[in-house]
């Protein structure tokens, strides 16, 4: 059942990856960047996240050094004289493709997803467009201001219902509306970090998150992973400080949801054009047994909290060669247009 669009399992990929692994010389990678912290709100993650990339990376006899775009003047990434760079910077600024556009106009190689990839994938009304375009499930939603109607809007999404920041991420700004009341408020909360707010309806059921490797064709779901939060409320502080948050991988669900589950994940990941790693959330309606995408993430945190170091590890590969392989695929959008050009020809 774990059979994806491509057919390879991630038993498969994990031991291709540690073969790939073995014939890399550390020296061969250059001198390498870890772009970390930045000035988005989730800053304090990313210098978590960073922090485990580049002790990873050293480990490994990687010349990696720490890059701060939220302290250090920009220009300096030319004169640094990086040959690759691992970018472990999350939200506006590092996961919205102004970073990978610097990084493809300086010629220095990236990991994760390009320019208009990382771009789509930070704004959820785009993704949203992108996915209910190609077919794929996705709750429904409504982008509110401040002349919204309130009432209008619950009678169209119903209750509960789910307010955000459009271009947000770590569940920064999320408020949970269980009564009109309450809407105009979460409003307010999302719109101090966005003034592109979306309310988006509330699907009860496994909140889920499946991660993705790989590129164009060749790509592949990493186990999924179901997060119970206390009272059902993964929000920032049960992400990534509170220890009562269990995560259960693999999920304890049906194996013909689960391989459901990881194909959707596979081609959200596809239509969005993303490349090189990332991770869908996803919830199942509790009702219909039915999965609905809800956002895509493509720089995902790299903490001791964080799912995809666990998704790898539970496929095979272990949190310093999972980092070491991300950045073996680190490249420029045009030398995946050139290769594929090639291949067409």
């Amino acid at each position: 059942m774990r059979q994806l669009l491509n057919s390879i399992s991630y038993e498969q990929w994990a031991n291709t990856a540690q073969q790939e692994l073995l014939q890399v010389q550390p020296e061969s990678l250059g001198k390498v960047g870890v772009l970390l912290g930045g000035r988005s709100a989730e800053r304090e993650i990313s210098l978590k996240s960073g922090g485990g990339v580049l002790n990873a990376l050293l480990t490994k006899g990687v010349d990696a050094h720490a890059f701060d775009p939220g302290l250090q003047p920009i220009h300096e990434l030319a004169s640094e004289q990086f040959d690759r760079v691992f970018i472990a910077l999350h939200g506006r600024f590092g996961e919205d493709g102004t970073i990978q556009g610097l990084l493809e106009q300086l010629q220095i190689p990236y990991t994760g997803s390009g320019v208009l990839a990382s771009a789509m994938a930070i704004d959820k009304q785009v993704t949203k467009r992108v996915w209910l375009s190609h077919g794929l499930a996705t709750p429904k939603y409504l982008m509110l201001s401040p002349e919204s109607n309130w009432a209008t809007v619950v009678e169209q999404l119903g209750l509960p219902l789910i307010v955000k920041p459009s271009r947000e991420g770590s569940s920064l700004g999320l408020s949970k509306v269980t009564t009109l009341e309450d809407l105009p408020n979460a409003y307010t909360l999302a719109a101090q970090l966005d003034f592109e707010v979306m309310a988006e309806e509330c699907i009860i059921g496994d909140e889920l998150t499946c991660p993705i490797v790989g590129n164009k064709d060749q790509v592949v779901a990493l186990p999924i992973i179901k997060i119970i939060a206390p009272k059902n409320n993964y929000d920032y502080h049960h992400k990534y400080f509170s220890n009562e948050t269990q995560y259960i991988c693999p999920p304890e669900i049906d194996k013909q949801i689960e391989a459901e589950v990881q194909a959707l994940a596979v081609q959200s990941y596809q239509v969005l054009g993303c490349r090189g790693w990332g991770r869908a959330d996803i919830m199942l309606d509790q009702q219909s047994g039915r999965p609905y995408l809800l956002e895509m993430n493509t720089s995902p945190g790299m903490t001791n909290h964080s799912l995809v170091p666990m998704a790898a590890k539970h496929a095979g590969m272990n949190y310093e060669d999972f980092v070491m392989w991300i950045l073996m695929q680190a490249t420029l959008s045009q030398e995946l247009n050139v290769d594929l050009m090639k291949a067409a020809s």
